[in-house]
């Protein structure tokens, strides 16, 4: 996501000729796009990216859980040991 972002402003500044920006390639302000490209391929391909949305849907599990059990008033054991 971050060379989205870089590749974006770099693009803005070069269309808008700001600054130092005149004078480097379209190849420089254009390579973050190529970066971002090839880091989603490789988060692919080493099950990265799979992996993150398993997780965000495990901890997503055990929070509807949490809920579900302190609704029916068997929440954390040490939550019962307090009372």
């Amino acid at each position: 996501m971050w060379f989205v972002v870089i590749g974006v402003l770099l693009t803005l500044l070069k269309a808008l000729d700001v600054g130092p920006m005149v004078d480097i390639s379209w190849w420089w302000v254009l390579s973050p796009f190529v970066l971002a490209i090839l880091w989603w391929e490789f988060a692919d391909k080493v099950g990265y990216t799979q992996r993150k949305q398993m997780d965000k849907m495990d901890a997503r599990k055990e929070a509807r859980r949490q809920r579900s059990l302190e609704a029916l008033g068997q929440g954390d054991k040490q939550q019962r040991k307090r009372r």
